[in-house]
């Protein structure tokens, strides 16, 4: 039997989870879950990076008194970095994408290059807080720490550097920041250099499935523990769902649910023929070709208020509410910025309808309900453009934590006049897990592992009415 830990940190919360593999299911097991929250220190919005790592470690512990593990695979959400010195100390938090800085930073880069030059290098879909937007901010506005500065690390790249020691910057995570070129798998030199970007900034891009090396021996003493590798998973969250996909053709969508939706398919090579769809890198270099969409964020930011307000209500609690409404009579642009930044959400759905002249939802059954059905309306208009880009369109395979939103999950079939298979839930962890175990050679190939992980997980259908 192997034993891998998967390290999975969303954006709101973070989980350890230790992954039994015997040659036939994919067995999941949470050692450790905690809180990731961002932590907002003179205006700037950070993430609390060193709680995350000592979170981590006792994970590490746990799964070290549960009998050990063969190896670690850490995934993290995309864009956002650490500035490391030459010293090979961090100069400072990582800063939160959600944080306001490069909200205006897009028109400063494309003074230099044409947005639609830096689509047709990197073809990533443009939103404000991309790494080349940071980059460039810290560049412009903050120069002392640019100067400082010897490498950047995305943020499962910088947790698997403070475990090992290596510096480097795995491929499908690094696809998310608009820096990479996806016909290469390289970063987009030529663009870099155009942007007056220290090259010395960029680390080697390592492949999925590569190690990063052993655990240093600094870590092993500390937490009383035998080397193992650590191994570069898909360390995008969504590149790691999207290995866990339980489909036997290649004629699939997806739609990664959570915090953010990511619905797409697989390509064996870029497409840039629609600025609004995002071309990131997978498994084996294979494309996500995928449009980024607010998703349940929304949600999730409205919970937020309503629980300060008094109304302490579960998920399944608002989804209940929402299903006494009458469907689709308030839809809403989910992808509006106005939804981008934390906030009373609530009160900024209202207020999208009553500054358009509309009637607005009125409590939280209604205001649910319209985020509910905004969604799945999203979701349609973005599978109706993948269709008509790829042709692809058998099924639709949502994975992830959102499906137990079973009332999103009947709204996606009926939007999209798709058959929906939900499941995996746990879709980040398996395929992590299943990356390492094909590191390791216990599944031989990305086929076989989305075989285990089908036959790992019971799959719920929902059709179209």
């Amino acid at each position: 039997m192997k034993r891998v830990l998967a390290v999975d940190l969303g954006a709101t919360s973070g989980r350890v989870m230790l992954c039994k593999y015997a040659g036939a299911k994919i067995e999941i097991e949470e050692l450790h879950r905690f809180d990731n929250s961002p932590v907002q220190i003179n205006g700037v919005l950070y993430w609390d990076i060193l709680r995350l790592f000592h979170e981590m470690k006792t994970g590490i512990v746990k799964a070290k008194l549960q009998g050990g593990f063969d190896s670690i695979g850490i995934d993290t959400w995309g864009v956002d970095f650490a500035l490391i010195d030459k010293d090979g100390k961090m100069l400072s938090n990582p800063v939160h994408y959600r944080d306001r800085r490069t909200e205006h930073m897009q028109d400063e880069v494309f003074k230099i290059v044409c947005k639609d030059d830096v689509y047709n290098t990197t073809g990533i879909q443009f939103l404000d807080f991309n790494t080349v937007y940071q980059l460039m901010y810290v560049k412009k506005y903050c120069p002392d720490e640019y100067a400082r500065a010897d490498k950047f690390l995305m943020i499962p790249d910088l947790l698997a550097y403070f475990l090992t020691g290596t510096a480097v910057c795995e491929r499908t995570v690094a696809s998310t920041g608009q820096l990479v070129d996806p016909r290469t798998g390289d970063w987009a030199w030529e663009l870099i250099d155009k942007l007056g970007l220290k090259r010395s900034l960029f680390p080697p891009i390592a492949d999925s499935g590569s190690s990063y090396g052993m655990l240093k021996s600094d870590i092993c003493e500390e937490l009383q523990i035998d080397p193992v590798p650590v191994t570069a998973v898909c360390c995008h969250d969504t590149a790691s769902a999207v290995v866990s996909v339980p489909s036997e053709s290649d004629n699939f969508a997806y739609i990664s649910c959570g915090t953010w939706s990511l619905l797409g398919t697989e390509l064996p090579a870029p497409l840039f023929s629609c600025q609004s769809y995002t071309n990131e890198l997978g498994y084996g270099r294979t494309v996500r070709y995928l449009q980024n969409i607010m998703g349940l964020w929304i949600i999730n930011e409205s919970k937020r208020t309503w629980d300060k307000q008094g109304h302490a209500l579960g998920y399944g609690e608002i989804a209940a509410l929402a299903e006494k409404e009458e469907g689709g009579r308030f839809l809403f642009d989910v992808n509006d910025d106005c939804f981008m930044y934390p906030g009373d959400m609530p009160e900024k759905v209202r207020q999208w309808f009553i500054s358009r002249g509309k009637p607005a939802p009125e409590g939280i059954g209604q205001i649910a309900r319209a985020i509910y059905d905004s969604i799945a309306e999203c979701y349609r208009v973005a599978t109706d453009g993948l269709v008509q880009l790829t042709g692809k369109k058998s099924a639709m395979h949502m994975i992830g934590g959102g499906i137990n939103a079973t009332l999103l999950c009947r709204l996606t079939a009926n939007a999209t006049r798709l058959p929906v298979y939900a499941g995996p839930a746990e879709a980040t962890v398996m395929g992590n897990a299943a990356v390492q175990l094909m590191a390791l050679g216990a599944i031989k190939n990305l086929k076989e592992a989305r075989k285990v992980i089908k036959n790992s997980v019971q799959l719920i259908e929902y059709l179209p009415q």
